[in-house]
Order: C-alpha cells, then sequence, then structure tokens
C-alpha cells in the first residue's frame, strides 16, 4: 500500500512555514500526504484585498489548496472551526473529527505543533496540537467513538518544533527535537508554496532572514510510538518503517 503522512494544521500557510519540507520530502518519496487545517485563517492580521473575513476565508482556502499542490500533497481538508477561537471548540468532538479522518486515511505517521503552540505561541497552534495528539491515541481504541470507522493505530506522532525564535514575539517553551531533517533538496518548492499565499506576503517578508538563516532543516520530536523504544537522534520521520 505504501507509507502515508498526515499533518494537521490550524490555519492555511502552517502547512507550508512550518512543516512545507517534510511535506515535498514525502512527495519526492512517493509518501501519500494528507494535510488537514482546521481553520480557513479569517482572523488574519495581514488581509490583502478582502474585505470581510468571510471574503479572507474564501481566499486563504484557494490559497492552501495552490501551496498543497506546489507541495505535491495528494489530499487536502480545510474544515469550519473558527480562526482565533479554537481553544473554545468542544474537545471531544474536535477530536472525533481528527479520529475519523486517521481511521480512514491510515496514516503511518502524524506531524502537528508542539504544546508551546509554534514560533507565534498561537492558541489555534496549542489547540491543534492537542486535538490531534487525543486522536492519535484514540483512533486505535475500539472503546472510542465506535460510530466513526474501524480502529486504526498510527505507527508515530511528531511535533514540529524549533530552534530559534522570532524577534518581537513571546518565545514559547519547545520540545527538543529528535529529528532533523535536511530540506535543502525541496527548500525552494517550501519558499514556492508560502508564494501561494499572497494574502500573506507581509508575514513572508517579515520573515525572509529568518528563513535564510535556519531555512535548511525542519525539526521535530517524536512523542509517541506504537512500540516502545528508547529516544534516539534522527534524519527521517519514517525511519524503520516498511514501505
Amino acid at each position: 500500500m505504501g507509507l502515508k503522512l498526515m499533518c494537521v494544521v490550524a490555519h492555511p500557510d502552517d502547512e507550508c512555514f512550518g512543516f512545507g519540507g517534510a511535506l515535498g520530502l514525502a512527495a519526492d518519496r512517493g509518501i501519500e500526504t494528507y494535510v488537514v487545517c482546521l481553520t480557513d485563517g479569517q482572523a488574519a492580521t495581514n488581509r490583502g484585498d478582502a474585505a470581510s473575513g468571510e471574503a479572507l476565508g474564501r481566499v486563504r482556502r484557494e490559497e492552501f489548496a495552490a501551496s498543497c499542490k506546489v507541495l505535491g500533497v495528494a489530499r487536502h481538508e480545510v474544515l469550519d472551526y473558527q480562526d482565533a477561537q479554537m481553544e473554545f471548540v468542544e474537545f471531544s468532538r474536535g477530536a472525533e473529527r481528527l479520529v475519523e479522518r486517521m481511521r480512514e486515511f491510515r496514516p503511518d505517521v502524524v506531524i502537528t505543533f508542539g504544546g508551546d503552540g509554534g514560533q507565534n505561541a498561537h492558541a489555534d497552534h496549542t489547540m491543534t496540537s492537542a486535538l490531534t495528539t487525543a486522536a492519535f491515541h484514540w483512533s486505535g481504541h475500539a472503546k472510542r467513538y465506535p460510530k466513526v470507522g474501524v480502529p486504526f493505530q498510527v505507527k508515530r506522532l511528531y511535533y514540529l518544533t524549533e530552534s530559534f525564535f522570532m524577534p518581537g514575539r513571546q518565545a514559547p517553551m519547545p520540545m527538543p527535537w529528535t529529528v532533523t531533517l535536511d530540506i535543502q533538496t525541496v527548500r525552494e518548492r517550501k519558499t514556492e508554496a508560502f508564494r501561494q499565499h499572497a494574502s500573506q506576503a507581509p508575514l513572508m517578508e517579515q520573515t525572509k532572514e529568518l528563513f535564510e538563516r535556519y531555512g535548511a532543516e525542519e525539526l521535530y520530536a517524536l512523542v509517541a510510538t506504537a512500540e516502545p523504544q528508547g529516544a534516539r537522534m534522527g534524519t527521517d520521520l519514517f525511519e524503520g518503517l516498511p514501505a
């Protein structure tokens, strides 16, 4: 059947800004990828020419689709949660929706944000991490959400983490990484995916120097596995998994 990677993010542009290297590398290896974005980003500071939140949401959905195409993402989806309000969602229902998608897609590896909320310590990112983590553990439990598919246990869960902080932002408390991904071969593709988010062009300009300095790699922390094992450093999210 081949390996599969599922990525869960909070906003359009998270998929490339944070996870674009992992997604691009996976696509190049023939690994099927699926990105679930929980909101359409209507609360963004950068709004382009959008005259309303609804209009911005439509624009950002289109930008997300274009970015995923550049990254070779096989399947992508934007859910209907409200941007900047994720901390108030009904937790069990949110986890159930992700469990349903994990059971249907049957990924080997899931990647998402850490509990720190990422570079900008965003509450939506923290909630995305919490919901995805619960879904990872509950997807394989027969007693959890028996009406939404056959139980399936994902093999590994990784959090995106970082080795630097963004100037002018409250510093997060990132998890120490266990995987360093060399993304040099897809670095330009990651940048090109970000360019698809034209409404967020000011953010791209603000972070240009950071990407030039640190953009050759992405860092991930292995936080849960289907098999007990000691912590070790690696360079591949799929190391040792049968294709």
